[in-house]
């Protein structure tokens, strides 16, 4: 009686060919730019917050921005900026939660508030190839719409991507 079995080849042959598609999947679903993007969405969402933040304590304030009232502001990082932009008397009016600074942690870094008396610009700069094709990434550092030309968003000298995602 012969026995029918698989030769040492024949196995070899499939798991060569599993791990080529195992190699083409990975390629396809990019796991460094997934978890860019998701770093991105949750530096957007923290965009939002403050920014509406900063505008609802302008309406509640009557028609004051949290920021010194004699001056504009920006571009200042809220990791460093936190008092210059008045989140303290955000967080006392309690438009943004008391442990906000310590919630959003590492993100406050990559986020940008520019602002006058009359306004708020609120950036960050995307990481992700997909952020950085949204119809909102067309800011500079200053939180001034970009132009054509010269003036358009792409890769500065070190590589990074020059084009802010901003809510105004």
């Amino acid at each position: 009686m012969k026995k029918s079995a698989f030769t040492l080849i024949e196995l070899l042959i499939v798991i060569a060919l599993l791990g080529a598609l195992a190699v083409g999947l990975l390629a396809a679903l990019d796991p460094f730019e997934q978890l860019k993007k998701g770093t991105d969405t949750g530096v957007r969402n923290t965009v939002s917050e403050v920014h509406g933040a900063i505008i609802r304590y302008y309406a509640v304030a009557g028609n004051k921005m949290p920021w010194d009232p004699s001056t504009s502001i920006g571009p200042i990082d809220l990791s460093t900026g936190y008092s210059t932009v008045g989140l303290h008397n955000i967080v006392n009016a309690g438009e943004l939660k008391s442990d906000f600074s310590t919630l959003a942690g590492d993100r406050l870094r990559k986020i940008i508030v520019i602002g006058s008396q009359e306004s708020a610009t609120v950036c960050f700069r995307p990481e992700s190839k997909s952020f950085r094709s949204d119809p909102n990434t067309k800011y500079n550092a200053s939180g001034i719409e970009v132009g054509t030309g010269a003036n358009t968003c792409g890769p500065t000298n070190s590589n990074s991507f020059s084009c802010y995602w901003c809510v105004q």
